[in-house]
């Protein structure tokens, strides 16, 4: 493997509590911005954002990246994931581009079905009703990707108006960004969704959790679904080379203030829990808390983490820009020392 890109991802949380740094939605929003910055600063690879619904987390992505875009040069900016049940796909599809545009071509957009939300099928509220039969949306999500990612390869997507433009014909969303088709990732939550995505072209993002147990432990079986969707990609013929990314839970205890609030955790969090998600099994990966010497050691032996081009590190962005731009420094370093054991002298 070549060089692993480090990116972090936010889950946005704020709330008005003793302990947090972060307060209101306008400070999650400025705080986020100044977390980027620093971030491309230290040379960390991206800028990555978890999309929530109802809840005092971010939810609208565009504008929080487009304003990322404004302040980097270098930082990829994107999702983890948004889910598409909410989703219009022709207003993301211009959003997305407007956004990618402004930024360059460095937009990385995860999507998904989404995860469980604090709201009842809220994609309701926002007017998308998925059939009968499909009762979680899954469906649902699907077909709005498609159209989305239609619409954003320039695909016509309205008739177009003689009265106004003098012709019969067909017209697409405009603006369009012409790679911006190659930088759309799925958030797979199992081998065969893994699998499926493959086959659609887009690039494989998967977390600290799957939505399926058989029994070997995290890394391994996420390293499997790596290698099914690798094996999945080739046998389609896709032109280029895929991204895989996956999320960690990495925390290198570096001074007083990350072993105050982590310390303890390392004992309980550092092996993988199963529990139930969704009505099934589920494996959450473990969490990576502890001296950078034992971190580099423990990643360099976690199959996933060597199979991936890009890793995103869950940030506690509740804790603020500076205890989170120094978390991120210490884990790029770390992130440097398992590249290096890994290439052979």
């Amino acid at each position: 493997m070549g060089m692993t890109k480090i990116g972090f991802l936010s889950f946005g949380h704020w709330r008005d509590v003793p302990g947090s740094r972060v307060r209101s939605g306008r400070e999650a929003l400025v705080q986020a911005i100044d977390l980027a910055v620093a971030a491309e600063e230290s040379g960390v690879d991206g800028a990555y954002f978890r999309v929530h619904h109802f809840a005092p987390q971010q939810a609208a992505p565009f504008p929080l990246l487009s304003a990322i875009a404004a302040r980097t040069s270098r930082i990829e900016i994107g999702t983890g994931v948004i889910d598409m049940r909410y989703e219009n796909p022709l207003y993301m599809a211009e959003e997305a581009a407007a956004t990618d545009l402004i930024s360059g071509g460095r937009l990385q957009l995860g999507v998904s079905r989404g995860s469980p939300e604090t709201a009842l099928a809220g994609y309701q509220q926002f007017g998308y009703v998925p059939e009968a039969h499909d009762t979680n949306g899954g469906d649902m999500a699907r077909s709005h990707t498609d159209v989305f990612r239609r619409a954003i390869a320039g695909e016509p997507m309205a008739h177009a108006n003689p009265q106004m433009t003098g012709s019969t014909g067909s017209l697409a969303v405009s603006p369009l960004s012409a790679t911006l088709p190659d930088r759309i990732w799925w958030g797979a939550g199992t081998r065969a969704t893994a699998e499926w995505t493959a086959e659609q072209g887009m690039n494989l993002m998967s977390s600290t959790l799957l939505t399926e147990d058989t029994g070997v432990p995290f890394d391994q079986l996420q390293a499997e679904q790596i290698e099914r969707f690798r094996t999945t990609w080739a046998e389609m013929g896709w032109e280029r080379a895929p991204r895989v990314s996956v999320s960690r839970s990495i925390i290198p205890i570096t001074d007083d203030e990350s072993r105050h609030y982590f310390g303890v955790r390392a004992q309980v969090e550092g092996q993988d829990q199963v529990g139930h998600l969704d009505g099934g099994l589920a494996r959450f990966g473990r969490s990576y808390i502890g001296e950078p010497e034992q971190l580099v050691a423990e990643l360099a032996a976690d199959a996933a983490v060597r199979a991936a081009d890009t890793v995103l590190v869950t940030v506690p962005n509740q804790l603020g820009v500076d205890f989170n731009a120094r978390l991120l420094a210490a884990t790029k370093a770390v992130m440097d020392e398992v590249d290096a054991a890994a290439v052979p002298a």
